[in-house]
């Protein structure tokens, strides 16, 4: 897989060891080198809370003439990108390993936690405080370099969704309590399958990946797998409040048109 400008700074977390088999790839060169810059970067602006495009202004190896040399002597560097509507800048501290073509984003303002809280608050409808605590308190940890402990909260707003699922199918009294209790967690979401987001269906073993994670994987391993494990459940929280928005607009939609009703009659 090519490396990814984007992923890398917006969404990996610190100390988070890359490797680098392409040296020549030209999204790792626009983070190296002068001549290679990328002009457009798409990302979220923390400090004005939106969607915007970025421009380099720092390179890794602005410091070095000519810039190439940092690539095969590697060591520690600043990148700097700057959003071209508001002038924010975004700072990103970095050390690569020339040696072993490794890549660790060793700081950064402001955090990847900073980036990504503002998509979670969206979510406040469907969770309660306790759990928007647990998925802040996972992304809060990803950010500064804890896998395993971000896995733990990640997995509790996952069993928090099952359970919510297994409430409304036991008020409907299609399940059985004694099945449901039985049955291992890929068993429990085949049970409730008509009660969850289809993504989460055909996605069973997330669950699988982040026991996993708590019981057998390395901190470094979580974090390098963190992000599609958070994009996974928050795929599942999008179809829900989907679902929600667009039940919350039938009901303003047909209230309106029983009051046009009302008035017509009138």
């Amino acid at each position: 897989m090519n490396f990814s400008l984007e992923a890398f700074l917006f969404d990996t977390p610190l100390y988070t060891k890359i490797t680098i088999k392409d040296l020549n790839d030209a999204e790792f060169k626009a983070l190296i080198t002068n001549q290679d810059a990328r002009n457009d970067i798409d990302g979220y602006n923390p400090f004005r809370k939106t969607q915007t495009t970025f421009e380099t202004i720092r390179t890794l190896g602005c410091l070095f003439n000519p810039s190439n040399y940092y690539l095969s002597q590697g060591g520690f560097g600043e990148f700097q990108i700057r959003c071209k509507r508001h002038g924010n800048i975004l700072r990103y501290y970095c050390l690569y390993d020339a040696i072993d073509s490794t890549l660790i984003k060793v700081g950064q303002y402001p955090s990847v936690a900073t980036v990504h809280l503002h998509e979670i608050k969206q979510y406040r409808k469907l969770l309660p405080t306790e759990k928007m605590k647990e998925i802040t308190r996972a992304v809060g940890l990803a950010a500064n370099g804890v896998g395993i402990g971000s896995y733990v909260y990640l997995r509790r707003v996952f069993e928090y969704l099952i359970q919510q699922a297994y409430q409304e199918a036991i008020e409907n009294e299609s399940i059985s309590e004694g099945d449901f209790q039985r049955a291992r967690m890929d068993g429990k979401i085949e049970l409730l399958k008509a009660y969850l987001p289809i993504f989460l269906v055909d996605h069973k073993e997330l669950y699988s990946i982040l026991s996993l994670g708590i019981h057998e994987l390395d901190e470094n391993t979580c974090l390098q797998h963190f992000d599609t494990l958070r994009v996974g459940i928050e795929i599942i929280l999008d179809e829900q409040l989907e679902a929600l928005r667009k039940k919350e607009k039938i009901d303003a939609a047909t209230s309106k048109i029983k009051n046009l009703k009302s008035t017509i009659k009138k």
